[in-house]
């Protein structure tokens, strides 16, 4: 009788594609499903002298000024956004760590596994900003002026009819301010907690709900820890984005002057409903990204915990 071949684990671009996909899918469902968050924390920024109730009463603002269908502003640029960040994020994750360890080897790269979560959680936000840009600048606008256009396509094309190309990346230098300190820390921050964890249990034996508890726990912990790294960034994005420059204005002039608009305690305006928010988004990624990598057979990753 011949024997079942045995199922072969993906490797090289198949494998790749699997850490993307289950990436793609993690950050659209949970940025998609907090957008009305998203649109009362960027009201808070904004604009903290009407929204200055907090983020409960920030809701009722909202609800009671424009009704509740105000809340869902900017959930397509949203969805789409981090569909592709997501998937240029997590991929490209676990794509620089096989390249540092290839070119460490792999107990190198264990033993300087916090250096190689940095880099390569920087490297791939780099490259996730590039296509998060454009999409995020448009929800922004949406956000910031209700009656500027009607939805993604329509605020999209505004915006690149009316202002060009280089109105998309006018939030370039502020987004990767943002992202990149915001993906490191979230990054680094799993995976040690995560560690952690593991180390008082027998992985093997653990069930996949047990670990889908893990991870969930381990990023609602990095969620809050990338929060407080990145809200002065994230305040100067919503700010800079919100209305077009002065004619012959720079993008980091633009950037000095609202710095010095806001001070320390208006960079972190709306701190509280960023904590909810990334800390419930970021538990939910990890969680998702866990369990869809387990779907398709892409558990074994590019591990380098001890």
């Amino acid at each position: 009788m011949a024997s079942k071949p045995e199922s072969v684990a993906p490797s090289g671009l198949q494998l790749y594609s699997k850490f993307a996909f289950a990436g793609a899918v993690c950050c659209s469902v949970t940025h998609g499903a907090l957008t009305p968050v998203d649109v009362v924390k960027t009201r808070i920024q904004l604009d903290p002298v009407t929204y200055n109730r907090g983020m409960i009463g920030g809701f009722r603002q909202v609800i009671a000024n424009e009704g509740a269908g105000a809340l869902l502003t900017g959930f397509g640029p949203t969805a789409a956004g981090y569909f592709l960040q997501g998937a240029f994020k997590f991929g490209g994750y676990e794509f620089f760590k096989q390249q540092w360890i290839n070119q460490l080897g792999l107990e190198t790269a264990s033993n300087n596994r916090t250096a190689v979560y940095l880099a390569s959680s920087a490297a791939a936000e780099f490259f996730a900003d590039i296509a998060l840009c454009p999409l995020e600048a448009t929800r922004i606008r949406l956000v910031s002026q209700p009656t500027f256009a009607t939805g993604l396509l329509s605020g999209f094309t505004k915006i690149l009819k009316n202002e060009g190309v280089g109105a998309f990346y006018s939030g370039f230098g502020p987004i990767l301010f943002k992202q990149v300190p915001y993906t490191m820390s979230k990054f680094v921050v799993f995976e040690k907690v995560s560690e952690a964890i593991y180390r008082q249990f027998d992985k093997e034996s653990l069930s996949d709900g047990s670990k889908t508890a893990i991870n969930l726990g381990s990023g609602l912990i990095a969620g809050f820890a990338a929060a407080l790294v990145s809200q002065p960034a994230d305040t100067m994005l919503s700010k800079i984005n919100k209305t077009p420059g002065e004619p012959g204005e720079g993008t980091v002039s633009r950037l000095v002057k609202i710095g010095k608009e806001l001070g320390f305690r208006g960079s972190y305006a709306g701190i509280g409903a960023r904590l909810f928010m990334v800390g419930t988004l970021t538990a939910g990624q990890f969680a998702i990204y866990g369990d869809i990598k387990r779907i398709l057979g892409a558990t074994g990753g590019v591990e380098i915990s001890k």
